[in-house]
């Protein structure tokens, strides 16, 4: 047999990144590979009722799959049009009715985090503030305490400095999850996004309270603050085009 007719009989068992390799072999094999035979068994797997067609939608099946089947690549961001530079953020918590933490943080105070975590913390919370993730934290002073028996809620809005507009990002949410083995509190809300982005929907800010044991049982002692938005953002220039696409007002 032939190398030629042992390859014909190889080829269609092979998935298609490894097909599409052998074409870079030589001539002879990227020849063979070419044949829509073999491209059409792999669109056949894929999206079968598609082979049914007597002939191929695109101009070949190689064409149909090499268009579809690709793998997705992240494609870079643009820079972003916003900078922390331009923001200013108002966060307000309260107990039950008590206000008890309000500050407008600038927007390089909340990039530049905690730089160095203090004394007395657990290990984990520790690991998480010295590792590089990305991540916006604020060191609170002075700290306060807050028994778990009261119900403890934020306000976090977001202020523009060059259009003098103001987006909420939390609107009174309630923090009802604590976890003990991560020493902190958190609360969350969906986020408003801007009508020219009518598809975009489902986003959700968390802000936490980083805290400590106080020393009295059911009384933590909040040292931080943070906030993400979970896997919708996991770089400043993510974060920057997310908060750009807020429903500015």
């Amino acid at each position: 047999m032939e190398y030629q007719e042992v390859l014909k009989a190889v080829f269609p068992l092979l998935e298609g990144a490894d097909l599409a390799t052998c074409m870079l072999v030589c001539k002879q094999w990227r020849d063979i590979a070419q044949d829509d035979y073999f491209w059409k068994c792999l669109c056949a797997k894929r999206w079968p009722s598609i082979c049914k067609r007597p002939s191929p939608p695109t101009v070949t099946y190689y064409k149909l799959y090499q268009t579809f089947y690709k793998r997705q690549h992240c494609r870079a961001l643009p820079p972003p049009r916003l900078s922390f530079n331009d923001l200013e953020f108002y966060i307000d918590i309260w107990t039950e009715e008590r206000l008890i933490f309000s500050e407008v943080v600038p927007g390089p105070v909340l990039r530049t985090g905690i730089v160095v975590p203090p004394p007395g913390i657990c290990d984990m919370l520790r690991f998480h503030l010295e590792g590089p993730e990305y991540k916006m934290t604020l060191l609170v002073e002075p700290r306060f305490s807050v028994p778990l028996s009261q119900t403890v809620s934020v306000s976090l809005l977001v202020g523009r400095k060059d259009s003098k507009k103001v987006a909420c990002i939390i609107n009174k949410s309630m923090f009802d999850y604590i976890d003990r083995t991560a020493y902190r509190a958190l609360a969350f809300d969906y986020l408003d996004f801007s009508p020219i982005y009518p598809f975009i929907s489902g986003i959700r800010a968390w802000i936490s309270l980083l805290f400590m044991e106080d020393g009295n049982e059911g009384v933590i002692n909040v040292f931080g603050l943070e906030m993400d938005f979970c896997d919708a953002a996991n770089s400043e220039p993510e974060v920057l085009w997310l908060l750009d696409m807020l429903d500015w007002k």
